[in-house]
């Protein structure tokens, strides 16, 4: 489409703003790929909006987990719209935490995270050196593998579009394959910073 009409507009539900920009940014190139004669200062064909909404998580499968939140999203939108979920998969515990790696997330944390949180917020007199505290502080969720010889894991990426209320959605599945590391760099993106992929260079994925 060269663009002389008005962009079609998709919601990405989201209220993570680097996921918009980074979504935006693929699917402008995957268009420009599949249209390499498209003048480039032309209009695109679709715009991508984001909205952050409150859905209901299903337990299943990644994909019936995604299939079942982009169809509530589309009913509540009541138009297009994409939804992402992300899931890492621990070979040493059969595929968990899987899809509820959220709610592995926020029960564990990363390993030190919150011992350095009630740290920082002591006051000085107070500042000695933190004793880990088995009641207090999470064992981190690298520690979960601390039992098991393979660290092996799979980064699982889920998109799910729907066009509309009523209509079947449609998935695309990425996967990543890696190990569980202890946490190095920023523990604010979610499990990123434990998770090392195979060609990451002894990289994670912050």
């Amino acid at each position: 489409m060269s663009g002389t009409g008005t962009p079609r507009s998709i919601l990405f539900v989201t209220g993570n703003a680097n996921k918009l920009k980074e979504v935006r940014a693929i699917l402008l190139a995957s268009t420009q790929h599949q249209t390499p004669d498209q003048d480039p200062a032309a209009t695109p064909s679709f715009t991508v909006e984001s909205q952050d909404l409150d859905l209901p998580e299903i337990q299943g499968t990644t994909q019936e987990v995604a299939i079942a939140k982009v169809k509530a999203a589309a009913e509540i939108v009541g138009g297009p719209c994409i939804t992402e979920d992300t899931a890492l998969a621990f070979e040493a515990l059969g595929g968990l935490p899987g899809p509820y790696i959220k709610h592995f997330m926020k029960a564990v944390g990363h390993e030190g995270e919150l011992r350095s949180a009630s740290f920082l917020r002591c006051s000085p007199a107070c500042r000695s050196p933190p004793v880990a505290d088995p009641h207090v502080m999470p064992p981190g969720l690298n520690n979960m593998l601390s039992g098991f010889p393979s660290k092996a894991a799979t980064a699982i990426c889920t998109f799910a579009y729907s066009a509309g209320p009523g209509s079947e959605p449609i998935i695309f599945e990425g996967t990543t394959e890696g190990k569980i590391v202890p946490a190095r760099g920023p523990t604010y993106f979610g499990w990123d910073p434990v998770f090392e992929p195979v060609e990451g260079n002894g990289q994670t994925r912050v």
